[in-house]
């Protein structure tokens, strides 16, 4: 069984949005196009109650500057994707209704979560392990957004949790600052992630 993971291709990571990622809606209908060729399509989705702790405007600092949390350091990022906003909807064209599962993440106020798979304290599960291996699913792909981010820590949990993992970084677009891509790139060919 092979899954198809599509990570967070909301309207606030695609041009115009909050948190716009260069290039983020170019990958939509590939994306669309290759959901037939696997046994099961998870979407992911960004799920961020207002004042969560990883806006920028939390804790009155500057947009893309660092703090220290208990779990962590945290880029603090513009307000994106808040609950039910039109910035945390899937955008108009991703066919949603391929989806066997749509992961909702990031949603606990006190911590961010970039991976489909934990929050980023690296312990609390979101329930996708269970899932896919209840499913019998062993090999994942992911597509989506942003490549040095929310793919990538996704990607490397997968691997860490097993799954034979890849990225199709053509469907994949980055937000890559200061390196961060790079970075993500080589994180990820030393877990063994295939690089598509």
């Amino acid at each position: 069984m092979r899954a198809l993971i599509v990570v967070d291709v909301q309207n606030d990571f695609c041009p115009g949005g909050a948190l716009a990622v260069a290039g983020g809606d170019e990958i939509v209908e590939q994306i669309n196009n290759r959901m037939a060729d696997f046994d099961a399509v998870i979407l992911t989705q960004d799920w961020h109650p207002g004042g969560h702790c990883s806006f920028a405007s939390s804790h009155k600092a500057d947009a893309f500057s660092s703090i220290e949390m208990p779990y962590g350091p945290q880029v603090l990022w513009p307000d994106h994707c808040v609950q039910g906003s039109f910035g945390a909807a899937f955008h108009k064209d991703l066919a949603t209704d391929r989806a066997d599962l749509i992961l909702r993440k990031g949603y606990r106020p006190g911590i961010d979560s970039y991976s489909a798979f934990f929050e980023n304290d690296r312990s609390t599960a979101t329930g996708l392990e269970g899932y896919l291996k209840t499913r019998g699913v062993r090999d994942v792909t992911f597509v989506g957004l942003a490549t040095d981010y929310c793919v990538a820590y996704s990607a490397l949990d997968a691997a860490r949790l097993g799954f034979v993992v890849s990225v199709d970084t053509a469907l994949c677009r980055a937000i890559d600052m200061g390196g961060s891509l790079y970075q993500a790139r080589r994180d990820m060919v030393a877990a063994k992630v295939s690089l598509l």
